[in-house]
């Protein structure tokens, strides 16, 4: 077995690789930005996600999918909220997606703008 003062050199050119890792004020100042995630860790949010679940009877809008593992469907915004309170909390700007369909699709669709 080797010694561990052998590991010294390689160890030292690891240095360089770490300068991507943000720095904490650059963090703070994201969340900061994007406050409006927090929103989906709130007990309103899980009561409106599991609304809109239901009335869709956990079937994804566009493939008409019928999923039985509720990990695996999304209260989607139809019109993206952009941390919009009005947008987000309204229920009639919700409906339920499969995650295939939300990650595919309408994430194109919202990035190219046709959403």
């Amino acid at each position: 077995m080797g010694r561990l003062k052998q590991l010294g050199q390689p160890l030292r050119s690891l240095a360089p690789r770490l300068s991507y890792i943000e720095r904490p004020s650059e963090s703070r100042e994201r969340d900061a930005r994007h406050a409006w995630r927090s929103w989906y860790k709130t007990a309103r949010w899980q009561a409106l996600r599991w609304e809109v679940l239901l009335e869709a009877a956990f079937t994804c809008v566009r493939c008409q999918r019928v999923e039985g593992d509720t990990a695996l469907l999304v209260a989607d915004h139809k019109v993206p909220h952009r941390g919009v309170a009005a947008l987000f909390w309204d229920r009639q700007n919700l409906q339920c997606l499969c995650k295939r369909c939300h990650d595919s699709a309408k994430q194109r669709e919202e990035r190219g703008g046709l959403a």
